[in-house]
């Protein structure tokens, strides 16, 4: 028996003008659609040059002048513009306030000029005050960045900003006034208090200027040279090398204490250096440290380790307080480790060159780690002679 063939359904024509119906039912569809979708949705409604005045937005009363869409674009709120404003926007804009009262021309003329300035979108602002104290965690920081705070930094941009010339050279000095006071046989804890007697003026001055912008204007135009942009709103590094200096010197023996502040002075001023003329050919680190800053820390370390312990104090010595010296030219095994290879006491010392060499790499390591690390956000002039004297302290302290 022959099967009866269906017939197929005669197909739908839609037309690309919908029907009230197919409207109805697309304008309850939320999903994307394309800007020609929209146009061909939308009633062609005739658009009236002047405008609803019932509209909320008197701004698009006026039509525009290239497209005559019905669909009308609200203004967004917030958004800020780097491009200048005409007058017209302006007049707009004074209109949008809700006012229908017009404006005397004398106000007119200003609010005009004020919009056709550039509204900067606030990405290049100078860092300001985060907070009461006009300061904040951040603002540690010290690292230069070109932002026109420090007069005389526009000025001498190569010599001072650049490459911070008065800086280094005051901050390199320090370690020579060190030299001098162990070779004038001054002990450590009596340098304390004069350290102290510096440091609690210096930070009041720091504090007081925070609060008081003129004090820092005045401040800034006598010492910029020896700062950096980033303590125009924070605290002076000058604080933290005296607190620094004070903690090694004070807490850690004669020798760690001395070797301590070397590096402060001379491994930070040489990573600093290098850093910035190298920096950029060798691999980075972390934010702000390269690793040719690290090389140059771990050899001006190895070199003035070598230098103290191997020169100085032998050559020039010995000082008074040199007898509780915690590097004497000898290193040995602890004695449970030298019991567990089996070595003898004689076995498990060195001493001479040899013991002078690995003391000088061990600081070196220490110089260049102090100086890479990031101590929550502290500055560079605490950590490096705290975290050096704890480094050598601790390595003395097993195989001193």
């Amino acid at each position: 028996m022959p099967t009866r063939s269906s017939i197929p359904a005669t197909p739908r024509i839609i037309s690309p003008s919908p029907t009230p119906s197919e409207r109805d039912a697309l304008d309850s569809y939320t999903g994307p659609m394309t800007r020609a979708a929209r146009r061909r949705l939308a009633t062609p409604l005739p658009v009236s040059e002047e405008g609803n005045e019932e509209d909320g937005v008197p701004a698009l009363r006026k039509a525009r002048t290239r497209s005559r869409s019905p669909v009308e674009t609200r203004p967004t709120a917030g958004r800020r513009t780097s491009k200048k404003r005409t007058t017209k926007t302006a007049d707009a804009k004074t209109t949008s306030t809700g006012s229908t009262a017009a404006a005397p021309k004398g106000d007119m003329a200003v609010s005009s000029e004020n919009q056709e300035r550039e509204v900067s979108n606030g990405h290049l602002l100078p860092p300001q005050p985060a907070g009461y104290t006009g300061w904040g965690w951040k603002d540690i920081s010290r690292s230069p960045s070109p932002l026109g705070l420090i007069p005389i930094h526009r000025h001498w941009k190569a010599f001072i900003h650049k490459h911070e010339v008065p800086r280094k050279a005051l901050h390199v000095s320090i370690g020579f006034f060190v030299v001098w006071l162990y070779l004038s046989g001054t002990q450590t804890l009596s340098v304390c208090p004069y350290l102290m007697a510096a440091l609690i003026p210096i930070a009041a001055v720091d504090v007081l200027r925070h609060h008081n912008a003129s004090f820092n204007r005045l401040y800034v135009k006598v010492l910029g040279a020896l700062m950096r942009e980033s303590e125009f709103t924070g605290y002076n590094g000058v604080i933290f090398y005296l607190l620094g200096a004070w903690i090694v010197l004070g807490f850690f023996p004669k020798d760690v204490g001395v070797v301590g502040t070397l590096m402060l002075s001379w491994c930070d001023t040489a990573a600093s250096t290098f850093g910035r003329l190298y920096g950029r050919y060798t691999p980075r680190i972390r934010s702000g440290k390269s690793l040719a800053g690290s090389l140059a820390a771990f050899l001006v370390g190895v070199g003035t380790s070598a230098f103290f312990w191997g020169w100085l104090v032998p050559t020039k010595g010995p000082m008074p307080g040199d007898e509780l010296f915690m590097f004497t030219g000898t290193l040995r095994l602890p004695q449970l480790l030298s019991e567990a290879v089996g070595l003898t006491p004689a076995q498990a010392t060195i001493s001479g060159g040899l013991a002078l060499g690995i003391m000088s790499i061990w600081s070196g390591f220490v110089a260049a780690a102090s100086e890479v690390a990031n101590v929550c956000g502290l500055d560079d002039n605490l950590t490096i002679p705290v975290l050096s004297g704890l480094g050598i302290w601790g390595f003395l302290k097993i195989f001193g």
